[in-house]
């Protein structure tokens, strides 16, 4: 098993990973493989935007799942708040027909997620999961 290597700024050393699972609202099968692809993608730009790194992405036709390594300066809630916020929109501005099939108000996600921090788990288990999850 390869060691998870500790990152570091001016003042601390770190090693920040987490597992979130973003669910669509009733889950409903909403996804086709490209708007999962695609959301994805818009995960893994958020992620930079807040100075993070995306791992692995992948998920099924109702939920996503994110492999994110993160840094100290960025509060979980901010960024799984963004991700929800950002990827919502753009995925209903993008696939408006296939949204409007399921939803009939401007909503994705369910209210809640699911967070959890990867640090007692090989990395690689957690990676190997995250990356062998079905398309939809």
């Amino acid at each position: 098993m390869e060691k998870q290597a500790l990152k570091s700024t001016d003042n601390a050393v770190y090693a920040l990973h987490y597992h979130l699972v973003l669910v669509t609202k009733y889950r409903r099968k909403v996804f086709t493989p490209a708007m999962l692809e695609r959301g994805c993608n818009i995960a893994r730009d958020i992620c930079e935007k807040f100075g993070c790194e995306m791992i692995e992405a992948n998920g099924e036709a109702d939920h996503l799942h994110l492999l994110i390594d993160m840094i100290p300066a960025v509060h979980p809630l901010r960024l799984v708040n963004s991700l929800k916020t950002v990827t919502s929109r753009r995925l209903r501005k993008e696939y408006p027909a296939r949204m409007a099939r399921f939803y009939h108000k401007p909503v994705l996600w369910s209210p809640s997620y699911c967070l959890i921090t990867c640090g007692g788990a090989p990395l690689e288990i957690i990676r190997q999961y995250v990356e062998n999850q079905q398309g939809a």
